[in-house]
């Protein structure tokens, strides 16, 4: 334990969904010295800020989760500010935080970083065998120069930085706004919506075909901290489930978690995405010891429970 109260630690991204929980399994493991920038204080995307946030905290210890992150919505109709944003952040980041003598940077790259036609499970080695799906490319090559930016730098310089790959992530306190959240949330309020509001109908995107492998977000946040505490290798790491499911699948287990009984009617004109996503996780559990503990059924159930107590404290009054 002595990891924990020995070291500073810097979590960007530390008040959104994953952040938040790392800076919460940081505190139960004993950290002490935990800063979390505020990007009103710091804003990453420049140099200054940048040098100013390790000048004003010199932390030991990095996790760098900050990132302008979205569906497939938000991705298309964003394109650049996803590249350029993400890639600011990140390149002046690690370049500042080896200058400073930081002892470890903790990338969290994106599953969206794979090419669109991976072979499934979805092994690290296959990062470079293609180019990504086409609604996030800008999003997930960004995130993906930092892997290369680790690995350059630990050949070059010695530096200790690790790379890791979360899969979707959910669970509650996720981004409910159907305008840039992703299919979990997006799903869980329409049905809730629509149910309540007695409609006959519900309209998702796509096909349903695609698969997807979800990871309830409190795992994501154990499996980051033990690769802090025990991998020190550039080599990427997959953070998931294991468990791949269709969309149609998933959207019909939501409607019966949710209580809705109406007709889904799936709209082919709007995005896909990635044809299958579903995880090869034998590496971060060889490792580091990571396995994810928490049944997609149960994760869904505590989202839609939180969700549901959220809409209530909204609702009006009286």
């Amino acid at each position: 334990m002595t990891f924990w109260t020995e070291h500073r630690f810097v979590v960007t991204g530390g008040a959104g969904f994953l952040g938040s929980r790392v800076v919460e399994a940081l505190q139960q493991r004993g950290a002490d010295r935990v800063f979390v920038p505020r990007s009103a204080d710091y804003d990453l995307r420049h140099h200054e800020a940048v040098t100013d946030l390790l000048s004003d905290t010199r932390p030991d210890i990095i996790l760098h989760l900050a990132a302008v992150v979205g569906g497939i919505g938000a991705n298309r109709a964003r394109p650049a500010d996803f590249f350029y944003e993400n890639l600011m952040m990140g390149t002046q980041l690690f370049h500042e935080a080896w200058r400073a003598g930081v002892k470890k940077f903790v990338t969290i790259g994106t599953v969206c970083a794979y090419p669109k036609f991976t072979p499934v499970p979805f092994h690290e080695e296959s990062l470079w065998e293609g180019y990504p799906e086409e609604t996030n490319a800008p999003y997930g090559l960004a995130k993906k120069m930092l892997l290369v930016q680790g690995q350059s730098y630990r050949q070059q310089y010695g530096f200790n930085s690790i790379y890791l790959l979360p899969t979707n992530l959910y669970g509650p306190r996720d981004n409910f706004d159907l305008e840039t959240s992703h299919v979990i949330p997006a799903l869980i309020r329409k049905f809730m919506e629509a149910k309540d509001a007695g409609a006959a109908q519900v309209s998702a995107w796509g096909t349903g075909s695609p698969t997807r492998e979800f990871l309830y977000v409190d795992d994501a946040a154990e499996g980051i901290l033990l690769a802090t505490e025990r991998y020190e290798k550039s080599d990427p790491v997959n953070i998931g489930s294991g468990n791949e499911i269709s969309i149609r699948a998933l959207t019909e287990l939501i409607a019966e978690l949710v209580g809705y009984e109406g007709e889904v009617v799936w709209d082919a004109s709007k995005p896909d995405g990635q044809p299958r996503r579903g995880l090869d996780t034998s590496r971060a559990e060889q490792e580091f010891g990571f396995k994810a503990s928490t049944t997609f059924r149960d994760g869904l159930t505590r989202t839609i429970e939180w969700y549901q107590q959220e809409r209530q404290k909204a609702a009006p009054q009286g």
